[in-house]
């Protein structure tokens, strides 16, 4: 019997986590992506609240608490605030978590403890690239083995790019199978180019090109012997999930602010949420929204339960990436030319809300 039911600490969590998205991301959701630049001191709280350290082993100066439901309850509660910044309290994550599941422990010793400290450090992970026959368990990006390095050749899109990273996971291929290699930032013969998107504006992501990068033998994720095929089902399951969690929390903010617009938007003599119209499209929002939740809790609890989760991960995504787009444009339709100008959020949620349909890997629970 599956039980969504939270434990009283995962309740505390969702609290915690919605009265800084409400109160502190929110707020700043607007400007940054105006700017097209995230403000360091709303990553440096969320960093004080340890979403991604308290999921690290103890060991390493994580709080040794992993748990893909409350990755998701969390990821969806950020999103709510606003996408760019959900995603970029997270990009720990996308380094951290394939290193502390799959990674040596040399490769744990050195990283990790970056991730656990005092001030944030964002992380990156480079697994899309801009080819319409793109293959995950297949990329066309190459790793061969020249003596005790391995040399890099190929080019990543959708890559998140913050100042200040410690470094980003690379999948690449090895005589044609998936690996994990991790890379300094500044490594040479890797430049980037930040890419001008519809929607994420504030997340600086890049077009990565690798060009005879070379990194030591023992940069490979795991080591020598290790299955990169399972790494990367697994990287692509939890990232699913952590998009579909975030996907809910951008369809939910969308709703409510259309549902609270409708209750004070009145025409001839009655607000117009008591139109049947707009009544039925805002009752369909919500209904959708909270089945696209459940799909995603289900895939997160089989996650926890140690089973593949592809198939619940995958549904979750599709689902989710349709609400998101869906009720992101009811909500501009409710507002009618309010929700065209940008100084409402719903033409933010919409920009957003396409991209889910392109986005792979840019959270993980």
């Amino acid at each position: 019997m599956i039980d969504f039911e939270p434990t009283e600490e995962q309740q505390l969590i969702v609290e915690t986590v919605r009265q800084f998205a409400t109160n502190e991301i929110r707020k700043m959701a607007r400007e940054a992506d105006e700017a097209a630049a995230l403000p360091a001191a709303v990553l440096e709280r969320a960093h004080e609240l340890g979403l991604v350290a308290n999921a690290l082993p103890e060991a390493y100066g994580g709080g040794g608490a992993r748990s893909a439901v409350t990755g998701a309850l969390a990821a969806e509660e950020l999103a709510y605030g606003d996408l760019s910044i959900a995603l970029a309290v997270l990009s720990p994550a996308l380094l951290a978590f394939p290193i502390a599941d799959f990674g040596s422990e040399e490769q744990k010793r050195s990283w990790l403890p970056r991730f656990t400290g005092e001030r944030y450090r964002p992380g990156s992970l480079a697994l899309i690239e801009p080819s319409f026959r793109f293959d995950p368990l297949r990329p066309a990006t190459t790793a061969k083995r020249d003596g005790s390095e391995y040399v890099l050749d190929g080019v990543k899109c959708f890559v998140p790019w913050q100042e200040g990273a410690e470094g980003l996971l690379v999948i690449a291929a090895e005589e044609g199978r998936p690996q994990g290699f991790l890379v300094p930032g500044s490594a040479p013969g890797l430049s980037a180019a930040r890419e001008k998107n519809l929607g994420i504006r504030a997340l600086p992501t890049a077009e990565l090109s690798l060009r005879g990068v070379r990194v030591p033998a023992s940069a490979k994720l795991g080591g020598e012997g290790v299955d990169g095929a399972k790494a990367v089902r697994d990287i692509l399951n939890r990232g699913r999930v952590a998009l579909a969690a975030c996907a809910v929390g951008v369809a939910r903010a969308a709703f409510e602010i259309a549902r609270d617009y409708a209750k004070e938007r009145e025409t001839f003599g009655a607000p117009i949420a008591t139109r049947q119209a707009i009544a039925f499209k805002l009752a369909d929002m919500a209904i959708e929204i909270d089945g696209a939740r459940l799909l995603a809790w289900e895939a997160a609890w089989k996650i926890d339960q140690g089973q593949d989760a592809t198939r619940e991960s995958t549904l979750a995504r599709h689902q989710a990436q349709r609400v998101a787009l869906e009720a992101a444009d009811g909500a501009v339709q409710v507002l009618g030319g309010h929700g065209y100008i940008r100084e409402y959020l719903p033409e933010m949620h919409l920009r957003n809300a396409r991209g889910f349909c392109t986005f792979e890997a840019l959270s993980l629970i």
